[in-house]
């Protein structure tokens, strides 16, 4: 699907004079993803990564080709679950992140069934309002 994209850009800090030039048309599907093959989408529940802007409900866009590296959000499954956090690396360690001090990072150790399925390229949520 495609949408008319504006040249301007929106001021978020102080407005600037309605500029109505259309750029371009836009699809989404193709600005959101870049490996169409390795990319899926799932929705969020939990709060551990509000900190991060993930908010319960939001869809995340993810893509399975690319590798997780220290400060990536990824997508694991973990000990038979899904969860998103942050991947770091930290003294030749993994772990997995959480962005809410509510919760704990989780170190990743052999004794775990830990799979990361891909690297969150894209967080999609409604303004708080809507």
């Amino acid at each position: 699907m495609e949408l008319p994209l504006y040249a301007t850009y929106i001021a978020a800090g102080f407005p600037s004079p309605a500029d109505d030039h259309l750029e371009d048309r836009i699809d989404l599907g193709k600005y959101l993803v870049q490996n169409p093959t390795s990319t899926y989408m799932m929705r969020v529940k939990g709060s551990s990564m509000v900190d991060a802007n993930i908010h319960e409900g939001d869809i995340l866009v993810i893509d399975k080709s690319l590798r997780p590296a220290d400060g990536l959000p990824v997508v694991c499954f973990l000990d038979g679950e899904f969860t998103v956090k942050t991947f770091r690396m930290i003294d030749k360690k993994a772990f997995l992140m959480p962005a809410n001090p509510d919760f704990k990072p989780i170190e990743v150790t052999e004794d775990m069934d830990m799979r990361v399925w891909g690297v969150v390229v894209w967080v999609l949520h409604k303004p708080q309002k809507l």
